[in-house]
């Protein structure tokens, strides 16, 4: 375990058994601001399921990991770490919805005051988990959506997105997944085993992918656009690959189609960024995503990286309205490729969409999210 943050502050339990602990909006954009604000930490993830390795200077606590259909050991030993760590601690911060069945189990009354960080709409996301068997899936979102209930009775919420407000009854604070504007304020250092570099080829333009790899965000697309391009340009990939994806993307790499550089951390997705040609987005038309806005796409922007995007609602009334990259159907590998030749051709183009991009990304920041954030917990210590 490392050592707790030196401070006088409130003391913060966060706790998620699904997502990796290095997660850009938990570690890199909570926990970094949070800390900065004067915040002692607890952060309890599985680090050992996924191989990373807790930071320096930050106190935590290792769990199992909840992944597919093995997900009732993670339960019950988060349910043991809340009545372990409730005397401890002035507020819990959740990021899985899950862990409040936890919470229920290890007893509301026991512990300190709960926050839920509503990152999805999970009960229209287990329509793109296949370890949900179809039969199930109609009953396990009920089983969601009365959940989400009693939370809403039971701890406090925060949003990650606008789109989420319509799910509830009551009105919940929003919290945008918005990069940061400049360097991490107290950043927090992250070792892990991922690729540190591009590996860039000196003068090639690179088109570049980043975020979880699945059918659904468009790998299919991206594999095809990287076959045509051929030696026009380098299509790069990060991100952590979904179940049944491994081995077409395995093929694209083998044939020299695509370079993947697995995680990325987000404190290092910079790197990445820096000097690309263009950046895609390109998630399916599907419920769970039609109320969201892309965090990759605010990022891509703010790094002067042109976006080629699908029309999702949010995505489509950003580009309209302020530039920075331009739209394609949704599932349309032709009129991808044709989007990308349009911005490698044209470096004027290419330089009024990265110029329109960095402004619209002025406007996005996560320092003003975080200090949102950081009031709303005040408000809800013990």
């Amino acid at each position: 375990m490392s050592g707790a943050h030196v401070s006088e502050g409130p003391r913060l339990l966060v706790v998620t058994v699904v997502h990796r602990p290095d997660d850009a909006r938990i570690l890199h954009r909570q926990i970094a601001f949070l800390r900065d604000a004067g915040f002692r930490i607890t952060y309890a993830a599985p680090w050992r399921a996924t191989g990373v390795t807790p930071p320096d200077g930050l106190a935590t606590r290792d769990l199992p990991r909840a992944s597919g259909r093995e997900r009732l050991a993670a339960l019950l030993a988060a349910r043991d770490l809340l009545r372990a760590e409730a005397d401890a601690h002035d507020l819990v911060l959740l990021h899985d919805p899950e862990l409040l069945l936890a919470v229920r189990l290890a007893g509301v009354g026991r512990l300190p005051p709960v926050v839920w960080d509503v990152h999805e709409d999970t009960a229209v996301a287990l329509g793109d988990r296949e370890w949900v068997p179809a039969p199930l899936r109609r009953l396990l979102a009920l089983g969601v959506r009365i959940l989400e209930r009693w939370a809403e009775r039971t701890v406090h919420l925060v949003l990650a997105e606008e789109g989420y407000r319509d799910r509830f009854r009551r009105v919940h604070p929003v919290v945008r997944n918005h990069p940061w504007a400049g360097p991490h304020p107290g950043a927090v250092e992250q070792a892990t085993g991922a690729a540190a570099g591009t590996g860039a080829v000196e003068g090639t333009p690179r088109v570049v992918y980043v975020g979880r790899i699945s059918h659904g965000r468009g790998i299919g697309t991206v594999i095809a656009l990287g076959r045509a391009l051929g030696d026009r340009a380098r299509v790069e990939i990060a991100g952590p690959v979904d179940d049944g994806v491994g081995a077409l993307l395995e093929e694209a790499v083998a044939e020299g189609s695509v370079v993947w550089h697995g995680f990325i951390p987000n404190d290092r997705v910079g790197v990445l960024l820096h000097g690309a040609s263009v950046g895609l987005s390109l998630l399916a038309d599907d419920p769970n995503y039609r109320v969201s806005m892309p965090s990759k796409v605010v990022e891509y922007l703010a790094h002067g990286v042109p976006v080629v995007a699908t029309p999702l609602p949010a995505v489509r009334a950003l580009i309209e309205a302020e530039g920075g990259g331009l739209l394609v159907p949704f599932d349309d590998p032709d009129a991808t490729v044709e989007a990308v030749r349009r911005i490698l051709d044209d470096p004027g183009l290419r330089a009024t969409l990265a110029e329109q991009g960095r402004r619209a990304g002025e406007r996005r920041t996560w320092e003003t999210e975080g200090a949102r954030l950081v009031s709303m917990l005040g408000t809800w210590l013990r």
